[in-house]
């Protein structure tokens, strides 16, 4: 009979493509992982890795396999969350991921909060980029993810928490521009590089309109971005959520609001018929009151409360 731990070995090897890596990973010893592979070829009756003296390569029919795998490791951890979720759905391991322009503006002011309602409950936090969270969403590697929209999500369960307006950064002592004549100005914007989901955001702010150059500046963090404006490099886009958090606090910049600016669509986002919904709900519900216990402007109201800028926004 094909086992669990089988499972486990395959997706290790198939992942690092290394027996003695994977047999760290499982915690056991590689002659204990290769047997365990071996087994399962014989059981199977197909070869699921190409092995060399210097390469491991996935056959296509393990490839498939590996997919299946996965799906079946997934589900036995959805069994036992939810028994653990019978239990009690508010106790246990919460992995949680977020992406940069977020997770360090938000989080660190809700946490405390989150372990006063639930102290029970250990939080793991993972700060990655958009389509990492949820490729680990889908993957099963996080339960719960924090991003922005707009993102192509797929069939995820999304709570939509708040939108989150932008400043114009420019530096400081500079005449203050016309946002929309400094934003098609070619050359001046500097944004995040590409992989970000905050440059699509900035550039959706105002569809259409924002112009850059394919040799401007691409920054790694909010920081450097920062940093280069009080250079007086050129302008950026700042959400609201990093300025509240106090991102600029001792730089050389000037902020201009801008209202008119399409929001970032901050949300939660799980897997569909995840036995733990109902606490992602109401830890969407703090989130969205910590914000708004910092930041009482029309750029935090949640979104339901923001219907007037769907229609110009969104479609």
């Amino acid at each position: 009979m094909i086992t669990l731990r089988q499972m486990r070995y395959l997706t290790a090897v198939a992942d690092t493509l290394n027996f003695s890596r994977a047999a760290e990973m499982c915690f056991v010893t590689q002659p204990t992982l290769s047997a365990g592979i071996k087994e399962l070829e014989d059981r199977l009756g197909v070869q699921l890795f190409e092995r060399t003296r210097h390469s491991v390569m996935l056959t296509q029919i393990g490839t498939e396999v590996t997919h299946r795998a996965r799906q079946l490791l997934l589900d036995a951890a959805e069994i036992e969350t939810l028994a653990k979720a019978h239990r009690n759905p508010f106790e246990g391991d919460l992995k949680l991921g977020a992406i940069p322009t977020i997770g360090p503006y938000l989080l660190p002011h809700a946490l405390p909060a989150i372990r006063d309602a639930f102290p029970k409950l250990r939080v793991f936090l993972r700060e990655e980029m958009t389509e990492s969270l949820i490729e680990g969403l889908n993957a099963g590697r996080l339960d719960l993810i924090l991003i922005a929209l707009p993102f192509e999500t797929g069939a995820l369960e999304i709570l939509p928490l708040f939108e989150d307006g932008y400043q114009l950064a420019t530096p400081a002592g500079a005449p203050i521009p016309h946002a929309a004549k400094a934003l098609n100005q070619s050359g001046q914007l500097m944004l995040l590089e590409k992989g970000h989901c905050l440059q699509r955001h900035a550039l959706a702010a105002y569809p259409g309109q924002i112009t850059t150059a394919e040799d401007s500046f691409a920054a790694t963090s909010l920081t450097t971005l920062i940093a280069m404006v009080s250079e007086g490099l050129g302008i950026t886009l700042l959400p609201n959520l990093a300025v509240d958090a106090g991102v600029v606090s001792g730089a050389q910049i000037q902020l201009t609001p801008l209202p008119d600016a399409c929001p970032r669509r901050v949300v939660l986002v799980w897997r569909p018929g995840s036995t733990r919904q109902d606490m992602f709900k109401q830890l969407g519900k703090m989130l969205i009151g910590q914000h708004l216990s910092r930041d009482e402007r029309s750029d935090g109201l949640p979104i339901d409360s923001a219907a007037h800028r769907k229609t110009r926004c969104w479609h």
